[in-house]
């Protein structure tokens, strides 16, 4: 893949192209730059995220914006303790006219917003996944393609325990990145007032389309040229593997370090990351930049790590400040 060389001139486009989109979704988000910057990242990378936060602080409206944005078609799947996958995916009807149709359901578009995805039983929430994970799905005994690009953002409401059922570690590693969407400042929270959709309708902002599905495929090609070399792949794996041996002082407190997917979430995301900053190589810059999203939900804490209240943030900042930059 890295051997096909990039163009600066077409990853300086491809910057133009992403700090426009920037700008659309901030007429309707403001604040959350990094947590805008992080979905993007994904999208390139042909990931997706899970994304933790408290209700009312624009996590439907920030994909919306984006979808708008990129000429996408958005999707939003509300996960209740009923939903069946069948309200996901879709089913089959008999029509005594026509005999038998597919409905095709809500998954069936470019950008699914999930909301509080932990809300639904294990079998729904595994059709979702299996979804993300193969880019299509089975309606009876059929196979369909999902559209391109496909992207999904779970969201998880952090402080609600009762009713709700835990995405199992294996489930949650599905996501490239998970990442959390804080209360906005004092300021931006009296740009708030005056700019939301209690006030606005969504059309109001006039949110231009910058870009298309074609365009993010390409995108999407784009971050798979861009360059890594043979001391930054060992770099990023010198990181993942510092969090299972346990060579920092909050080591003691993790109970399973990242996984082999962290490194292969790291190397795309390093490169997207790069693709975003106008940079046609991976530098250990992007990789620290990534590396929080990709590996905070892939790091197991122990027992006495929870009750101390320590956070895989924590580690991985000890962990990219012990390991030696090549």
């Amino acid at each position: 893949m890295d051997s096909h060389k990039i163009e600066k001139k077409e990853v300086s486009e491809a910057k133009k192209t992403i700090d426009k989109l920037k700008e659309e979704v901030s007429k309707v988000i403001v604040g959350q730059n990094i947590v805008v910057d992080s979905l993007i990242r994904a999208l390139l990378a042909n990931g997706h995220v899970l994304l933790e936060g408290l209700p009312g602080i624009a996590k439907t409206m920030t994909i919306r914006a984006l979808a708008k944005a990129t000429g996408c078609k958005f999707s939003r799947i509300q996960f209740t303790i009923d939903l069946l996958p069948t309200d996901i995916i879709g089913l089959t009807t008999y029509d005594p006219k026509r005999g038998f149709k597919v409905e095709k359901g809500p998954v069936f578009a470019n950008f699914i917003i999930a909301d509080e995805i932990n809300r639904s039983s294990p079998k729904t929430q595994s059709a979702l996944l299996e979804a993300m994970q193969e880019k299509q799905v089975t309606i009876g005994k059929n196979t369909h393609d999902l559209e391109l690009p496909f992207f999904v953002m779970a969201t998880q409401n952090p402080i609600e325990s009762s009713g709700v059922y835990p995405l199992p570690e294996a489930q949650v590693d599905r996501f490239l990145f998970k990442v959390y969407m804080d209360f906005p400042s004092e300021e931006e929270e009296v740009q708030v007032l005056n700019q939301n959709v209690t006030l606005n309708k969504f059309e109001d902002f006039k949110v231009k389309e910058v870009l298309n599905p074609k365009k993010i495929i390409e995108m999407q090609n784009m971050v798979r040229k861009i360059y890594l070399a043979k001391e930054m792949e060992k770099y990023i794996v010198r990181v993942v593997n510092a969090t299972r041996q346990k060579i920092t002082r909050l080591g003691k407190y993790i109970e399973y370090g990242a996984s082999p997917r962290a490194s292969i979430g790291i190397f795309i995301a390093a490169k997207a990351q790069a693709l975003m900053e106008g940079d046609t190589y991976v530098t250990p810059k992007h990789v620290k930049r990534v590396a929080y999203d990709v590996m905070r939900h892939r790091i197991l804490l122990n027992y006495e790590g929870q009750a101390e209240g320590v956070k895989t943030d924590d580690v991985i900042r000890e962990v990219l400040s012990k390991v030696p930059i090549p």
